[in-house]
């Protein structure tokens, strides 16, 4: 629950559908192979996100248009799994890695993929509205060094303070 309520927060105080200006999306984006799940290898951390281990996405297409999203994560803690569970839609084009998600619709904030592994879709960097949020994305819950001090540089070169990374624990 605390993870919900804290995503709807995040929303509410950030939903916007901006980004930093020093990102920008990928293009010939393809939606159907990045459905699936992925796995959060880092990011900067929120309170929505506080404390969580083994966190994942997954994405599914929903039947009219747009994406389901649901987050997951372990809170070691109180020994339990916490979930929100959203919907995403593009923001202008389809082959464009610049969507709008919602945990708690009509709020919406961007998720902006700025770095992806277009060959095999193995590996996403992602981005929110602001440089506050930034995520390292996977199929396998570990990257290798090459991907992982790439992330680094790209986040770093634009204006995100990867000095705050978070590591996240599998």
């Amino acid at each position: 629950m605390r993870f919900i309520l804290a995503a709807f927060s995040v929303v509410m105080l950030n939903g916007c559908l901006g980004m930093p200006d020093t990102v920008k999306p990928v293009d010939d984006f393809e939606i159907d192979r990045y459905l699936g799940k992925w796995y959060e290898v880092a990011r900067l951390d929120h309170s929505f996100e506080e404390g969580l281990e083994q966190v994942s996405a997954e994405y599914t297409k929903l039947e009219k248009s747009g994406i389901t999203v649901i987050n997951r994560g372990y809170d070691p803690i109180n020994q339990e799994w916490q979930q929100a569970n959203g919907e995403a839609f593009f923001v202008t084009h389809s082959d464009i890695g610049y969507l709008q998600v919602s945990f708690f619709g009509p709020f919406y904030s961007s998720y902006v993929l700025f770095g992806l592994d277009k060959q095999n879709y193995q590996y996403a960097f992602v981005s929110g509205p602001t440089l506050d949020y930034l995520w390292l994305l996977s199929r396998t819950p570990t990257v290798s060094e090459e991907v992982m001090q790439e992330f680094i540089k790209q986040a770093k070169a634009k204006g995100f303070n990867t000095n705050e990374l978070i590591f996240v624990k599998h």
